[in-house]
């Protein structure tokens, strides 16, 4: 609904990030990432939590839309909470450079029954309260923008 977008900064383009409770932590730099099949985390994100050694490790070599690759470090079964809802998931773990600590994937987006949408900069989530609303963090999915920007500055652009 047109209510939705009261306090978001129009037109945007920007991507959907969110602030996630993980394992009882409040995460920041979520990006929920309707097209991607699997759920990531950060290492130094579990390295902070001292969850490092709950990784089952596996390898598997992730590949984007640009054809970039990256391998894995193990899996994880976390908990997730939004918005009262608690859901188990498992987070791919990658010890590089992404940006953001958790990629929120097609995988848990429809395990928690969550209808994202960017242009509203929320996701719509079916509680036992009834629906509940988690908002984006428009600034900052507007600083990681410019900081992707800035970091591709004078590289060739992708047809």
């Amino acid at each position: 609904m047109d209510e939705d977008v009261d306090g978001f900064l129009q037109p945007h383009n920007d991507a959907l990030v969110i602030y996630l409770n993980v394992l009882n932590f409040k995460t920041k730099l979520v990006l929920v990432d309707p097209r991607s099949s699997i759920n990531i985390v950060r290492w130094r994100v579990l390295d902070q939590a001292k969850l490092t050694g709950s990784i089952v490790p596996t390898t598997k070599l992730l590949t984007g839309f640009n054809l970039a690759s990256m391998t894995t470090r193990g899996e994880i079964l976390l908990r997730t909470v939004a918005e009262s809802v608690t859901k188990m998931a498992i987070f791919e773990v990658v010890d590089g450079d992404m940006g953001y600590n958790i990629i929120l994937g097609r995988p848990w987006l429809q395990e928690m029954k969550v209808v994202p949408s960017t242009y509203h900069q929320l996701l719509k989530v079916s509680t036992p309260e009834g629906l509940k609303r988690i908002r984006g963090d428009q600034p900052a999915a507007r600083e990681m923008n410019a900081i992707l920007v800035s970091h591709n500055k004078g590289k060739e652009p992708v047809a």
